[in-house]
C-alpha cells in the first residue's frame, strides 16, 4: 500500500507530495531518465519544452507499462529542465501536473540545469514507481 503525505506545518506543496511511503513487500521501479526520443532515436518538439515534456511523460508511461507499473503508481520523480528562469520551469511543470503523474500526487523535486545527454534536449524525468 502506498501512502502519498503532505506534513503538517509546512507549506503545502503545488500537487505534489512531501513524502511517499511504501510499506514493505511492494515491489519497487527505478526507471532511468526517460528523455523526449521518439522510437527512431529523433529529438521530439527542438527547442519547445512544453512540447519534449509531453514526449519524456509519453515514452515514461511506456517504459512503466514494460515493468507492470503506471504513471499513477510513481512515488517520486526528479524533473531536469534546461532552462534558468523560474517560467520556463513552470511551463514544464504545468504538463507534468496535467498527467496523470498528479494521480498520486507524487514527491518531486525541479531542477534548472545548463545541459542534458542528447543535442538539443530540454527535459528529462527520472522516476521510482511501485509495481503491483
Amino acid at each position: 500500500m502506498v501512502h502519498r503525505m503532505i506534513a503538517a506545518g509546512l507549506f503545502p506543496p503545488p500537487d505534489y507530495a512531501h513524502a511517499a511511503v511504501i510499506e514493505a513487500g511492494e515491489r519497487l521501479a527505478f526507471m532511468a531518465g526517460a528523455v523526449p526520443l521518439d522510437g527512431d532515436g529523433g529529438l521530439v518538439g527542438a527547442g519547445d519544452h512544453v512540447a519534449q515534456t509531453r514526449q519524456v511523460i509519453a515514452n515514461l508511461r511506456t517504459a512503466l507499462e514494460a515493468v507492470g507499473s503506471d504513471l499513477s503508481r510513481v512515488l517520486s520523480t526528479t524533473v531536469y529542465v534546461v532552462a534558468d528562469t523560474p517560467e520556463a520551469l513552470g511551463r514544464v511543470w504545468d504538463v507534468v501536473r496535467r498527467s496523470e503523474l498528479s494521480a498520486g500526487p507524487h514527491a518531486s523535486t525541479l531542477l534548472g540545469v545548463s545541459c542534458l545527454g542528447y543535442t538539443g534536449q530540454l527535459v528529462e524525468i527520472t522516476a521510482i514507481a511501485a509495481v503491483p
